[in-house]
């Protein structure tokens, strides 16, 4: 079996053995993985390795990293694979039961320490919302009425997710050029803690889930597909296959690990995707796309919700902070999720229950902060989002100079 104390063995190799052994024991670690089939099989068939032992591999390794073995991984590929390797020492640490502080735990993993919205943020977000949403009753119940007025009919869905697939799919070839033979199948799934999500098959292929245990808006519905699939997660894993793994042999990107750097940045520019595509406000460009799929799209209404939903997504942020930073119950986050996201009970435990999902409470970062940070990075040009669809980038290499 492999050895990744081993100085025989590569460490990109010994990088994917460590990736696929967490695997073992955590399913969801392991997002995407196309690489060597043998080293896959050879994982599979060994005894499941314990917390403990996955620790001493990922500081085993990343020393070995850090005193520059590895030939052929020298300057930016070297640094990517050290914040990587950095993310799963810690995903190890916490397996491994030791008690680390929240933050720190955000901050090894994804690249960032993130700061907590205040309620005054929150608020003051809410009375612009108020302003744009006049009416009669509380406000979440106008939110409420808003977004029942946009719920996508189930046997409706199918046909609007391929509608809007077709046409994002050939905006993202006209500005970024797509892999011959690329595909995406959209499931529509059931009892799961997120919206979407993509598992990238390998060979430009993906098979994205859209959950609908909750109803599924015409308000949204386009950013998911943007998000998930054109230009978002599926054209970044079709570019790095295409591009860093067939083409430079850079196996390393042949495995997604959730816990790492790369998350951030893959969720920043899916977030990102829709507004490179089609423009500034994105809410709006996409009327005619909603409308010609015989759907409602109460603009002047979307368009106030857009505004609030960036403050909203930093407020998850926080609310993650208040469960695992500050300690408050799940009920008591549940019931302030209903005050500040403005959600029905129903929504408001969904979206608690992902930020208390041990495989997921540090991820939630990854959606705000790391849009944010993409959009300060690309600025409107989509050659800086070609680079992040294509380059080995950490989040420090989006930063100001």
């Amino acid at each position: 079996m492999p050895d990744v104390h081993g100085s025989d063995v590569d460490v990109v190799e010994a990088y994917l053995t460590l990736g696929l052994r967490l695997g073992r024991f955590d399913d969801a670690i392991v997002d995407a993985y196309y690489g060597p089939g043998a080293l896959r099989d050879t994982v599979a068939a060994e005894p499941r390795r314990e917390p403990g032992a996955l620790l001493d591999d990922a500081s085993t390794l990343l020393r070995r990293i850090d005193r520059g073995e590895g030939e052929s991984v020298e300057g930016q590929r070297r640094r990517w694979l050290q914040s990587q390797v950095r993310g799963l020492h810690m995903v190890c640490r916490v397996l491994a039961g030791e008690a680390v502080p929240y933050l720190d735990e955000v901050e090894a993993c994804y690249g960032i320490r993130p700061d907590r919205v205040e309620e005054d943020e929150v608020f003051e977000a809410h009375r612009r919302l108020e302003r744009a949403l006049p009416g009669g009753g509380d406000l979440g119940e106008r939110v409420a009425a808003l977004r029942a007025r946009h719920v996508i009919p189930p046997d409706r869905l199918t046909a609007v997710i391929g509608h809007l697939a077709e046409e994002l799919r050939a905006r993202t070839i006209a500005l970024f050029g797509l892999p011959a033979g690329e595909h995406v199948d959209f499931e529509l799934v059931t009892d799961k803690p997120w919206s979407g999500f993509n598992h990238y098959l390998g060979g430009f292929r993906s098979r994205v889930v859209i959950n609908t245990d909750l109803p599924v808006l015409s308000t949204s519905i386009a950013h998911l597909v943007a998000h998930e699939a054109y230009p978002g997660h599926h054209t970044e894993h079709s570019h790095k296959e295409a591009g860093l793994v067939r083409r430079r042999r850079q196996d390393e990107q042949s495995i997604s690990l959730i816990g790492t750097p790369a998350c951030l940045l893959a969720e920043g520019l899916a977030d990102l995707g829709l507004e490179v595509l089609v423009g500034p406000t994105p809410h709006l460009a996409v009327a005619p796309m909603i409308r010609a799929a015989g759907l409602n799209y109460e603009i002047e209404a979307i368009d106030a919700l857009a505004g609030f939903a960036e403050v909203s997504g930093r407020a998850r942020g926080s609310l993650a902070i208040d469960l695992h930073d500050r300690g408050d119950g799940l009920d008591t986050v549940v019931d302030r999720a209903q005050r500040w996201l403005l959600l029905d009970p129903a929504r408001a435990r969904k979206a608690v229950e992902f930020l208390a999902d041990p495989s997921w409470r540090a991820y939630v970062f990854c959606y705000a902060e790391g849009h944010r940070l993409c959009r300060s990075f690309v600025a409107g040009d989509p050659g800086r989002f070609a680079r992040l669809l294509d380059e080995q980038l950490i989040p420090a290499d989006l930063l100001p100079a």
